[in-house]
């Protein structure tokens, strides 16, 4: 029997539109995990493109993907910047 090929889900992938990103944040926000909220607006900028929004945001790229990530620890004025809000 041959083996299956199978790859790691990305859920950035899968973030096409606006209406998506926010129901996929309001799931994230209703678990009140902050672990799973910093993952979920992590996501959600790899989906509209991580450098455009470190660099709109005024950020390393490394210390973005760090902050929003399930292990990091954002501080609010990071995940609160403008470029957030666009």
């Amino acid at each position: 029997m041959p083996k299956t090929k199978t790859r790691i889900w990305d859920p950035a992938e899968h973030l096409i539109t606006e209406e998506d990103m926010a129901a996929y944040l309001e799931a994230a926000l209703q678990e009140g995990d902050s672990g799973l909220i910093a993952a979920a607006l992590g996501d959600i900028a790899r989906a509209k493109g991580m450098s455009q929004i470190a660099r709109d945001a005024g950020l390393g790229r490394e210390s973005l993907y760090k902050a929003l990530s399930a292990e990091g620890n954002p501080e609010f004025a990071t995940i609160s910047k403008q470029a957030f809000c666009d």
